[in-house]
């Protein structure tokens, strides 16, 4: 009876044991963020953790325990042979998974779930996200861990030789004690006898997110993500009742002018919408950066109205192509442009301006098809859609498509004599991982920052070539120009996942068509802004986005809401908070930060994402 008891508890703990192992890799490969963490943090980071790891421990033996129960029954030597096949199967696998989510964090600020699955339609571009990842150090770390894993179950293997078991008696004791035993597993896996079971937020305890990051199984993780699809039917932000958060919301809306001034000279414009890939404010001069690394858009910013406040609502490309565009927001855990039946509800500025007579056209030097993108640009009635296959390979980089001055070419090349206004989205890429450049580099060296650095300044060399030869074209004077990013970077300064420097972004309005020069709007705003802000200025409707405000109207209320994974950010002239979702509380809260502010935060967030199931 002690070696059934013995086998089990051994089989369990060693997977137990494997996850706290895999929980000091992580905080080692993220050693500056662990860095900041005291000494009493790290082991309330393995004490939180430890809870996830029981519970998956406990998924893990289900079938192990099973096992056992029939090598009981049947003295079948053949079960322990299964088990140790399913072991070495499985640590392998979570060893893979734990491998990958250090590495993915780094680029994406959040644990291993189901989000890389929405890009495996496209996998070249999901691993161009993590080509920098050191892949030996990483191979390293992988094989380490199946090597430790090994050892811990070579060390506990022999508990359950079957030549331990005492054969022929108190056969039926055992039997019941090892289904006793499966039927126990309950226990750790929903995380003990409260009424709710185990969750993320039952792992923080923090107001550091990394802190609270650290604590979570990547697995335990992973698998929750898998089969908590209810964020496609369900909204998981139900901070208040539905009539009260509507209210919070309208109140952000409410404020507005009779007349806001038109900055726009000429009838209907041309509109270059040209989109930066990663653009943070941290680099650029105008907003505080240095003065070196995107000196031809500081030099732009005074032609025209730049505006210094502007927020990116997201984190990632796709989710910020549909703020820009539709001044829809965006969805923390999934995105809109995944689901195109959504998408064919939303505004599309293109659409807007095709059907007011322009020629619509979108350049980008990658592949359309990732995240779902072409399928939302079709949605929105582009008239032409430009990528990766369009241009020569002679010109591809290693991972995107191609670089961002042969795109810039292209777009120069196919206006020269344009018969009728045009709106041109222009998307850039080559500020992506992994950052290549075709020019030499201007700062030194080889670490990713350093390499971000250099690719935002060439593609910053591209644009201003592109305008100079712009200025040159006929159709100049009569082109309204839009400089914006799609969002911004964790990079230069590693920013935590919830980080306002991380989302602030720059915008600018410039070309033969603005009316003023070297302008500057200090008002607080979002992406989501832009598309009802411009048709304003060109005096087309603009009631569909409701979701925006216009950036030129001294009365609206200042504020700008983002997004992170599973939580928000609300910038307004107060202050900044914001709210992780799994913890319920703030993450950073200034203290001139009203709990009004927090709580139009909290029904933003609500009333967003469930306009975003309705779609």
């Amino acid at each position: 009876m002690k070696h059934i008891i013995l086998r089990s508890f051994a089989y369990y703990l060693f997977w137990t044991f494997f996850f706290v192992i895999c929980r000091f890799f992580f905080l080692g490969y993220h050693y500056d963020k662990a860095d900041e963490l005291t000494s009493m943090e790290i082991f309330q980071v393995i004490w939180h953790g430890l809870r996830m790891d029981l519970s998956f421990a406990g998924y893990l033996s289900v079938i192990p325990f099973l096992l056992f129960l029939n090598e009981t029954a049947f003295r079948k030597p053949v079960f322990i042979k299964i088990l140790s096949v399913y072991t070495w199967v499985l640590l392998g696998l979570i060893a893979l998974l734990v491998t990958a989510d250090l590495e993915l964090y780094s680029a994406w600020g959040y644990r291993l779930d189901a989000t890389p699955l929405q890009y495996l339609n496209t996998p070249a571009e999901m691993i161009a996200s993590t080509s920098s990842a050191p892949l030996w150090l990483l191979l390293l770390i992988y094989i380490a861990l199946v090597g430790i894993g090994y050892l811990l179950y070579k060390a506990v293997r022999p508990l359950w030789n079957i030549s331990l078991l005492n054969r022929g008696k108190h056969l039926a004791v055992d039997l019941l004690l090892s289904l006793f035993l499966v039927a126990l597993l309950i226990l750790p896996i929903r995380g003990g006898w409260q009424q709710i079971p185990l969750n993320q937020s039952d792992v923080y305890f923090s107001q550091k997110l990394f802190a609270n990051h650290s604590g979570v199984n990547v697995p335990w993780n992973l698998m929750h993500s898998l089969i908590k699809k209810n964020h496609q039917t369900k909204n998981p932000y139900d901070y208040f009742e539905e009539e009260k958060a509507r209210q919070l919301v309208e109140e952000l809306y409410q404020s507005k002018s009779d007349s806001v001034p038109i900055l726009i000279k000429g009838k209907k414009p041309n509109i270059l919408y040209i989109i930066l890939e990663s653009y943070t404010a941290k680099f650029i001069g105008p907003l505080g950066g240095p003065t070196d690394v995107t000196p031809n858009l500081n030099a732009l910013a005074k032609e025209g109205i730049f505006f210094t406040n502007i927020y990116a609502s997201g984190d990632r490309s796709e989710k910020g192509m549909v703020a820009l565009l539709s001044g829809y927001p965006v969805q923390t855990t999934t995105s809109i442009i995944k689901t195109p039946k959504k998408t064919e509800r939303l505004p599309h500025f293109a659409k807007d301006l095709r059907d007011n007579g322009y020629a619509t056209s979108f350049y980008y030097g990658g592949e359309l098809a990732f995240a779902n993108i072409k399928s939302y640009l079709l949605n929105g009635k582009y008239g032409r859609l430009i990528e990766k296959t369009d241009f020569s390979s002679e010109h591809y980089n290693s991972k995107w498509g191609v670089h961002d001055h042969i795109l810039f070419e292209k777009v120069l090349q196919e206006h020269k004599i344009p018969r009728r206004p045009f709106f041109t989205t222009v998307y850039t890429l080559s500020s992506h991982e992994p950052f290549e450049t075709p020019i030499p580099t201007k700062f030194p060296g080889s670490d990713d920052q350093s390499k971000f650095k250099n690719s935002v300044y060439y593609t910053d060399w591209a644009l201003g070539k592109f305008i100079d030869q712009a200025k040159k074209q006929l159709w100049w004077e009569n082109t309204l120009v839009v400089i914006v990013a799609d969002h911004g970077h964790p990079y230069p300064g590693n920013d935590p996942v919830d980080a306002p420097s991380k989302f602030r972004i720059p915008l600018l309005l410039t070309g033969g068509a603005v009316a003023v020069k070297d302008t500057i709007i200090q008002n607080i705003g979002s992406q989501t802004d832009i598309a009802p802000t411009l048709l304003q200025q060109l005096g087309f409707p603009a009631m569909a986005y409701s979701w925006g405000k216009n950036l030129l109207d001294p009365n609206a209320k200042q504020f700008a809401f983002y997004v992170f994974n599973d939580g928000f950010g609300m910038v307004t002239p107060d202050g900044v908070v914001t709210v992780d979702n799994v913890s319920k509380r703030p993450n950073l809260q200034d203290s001139t930060v009203t709990e009004k502010q927090i709580d139009q935060g909290k029904a933003y967030m609500q009333t967003s994402f469930a306009d975003f199931l309705k779609k």
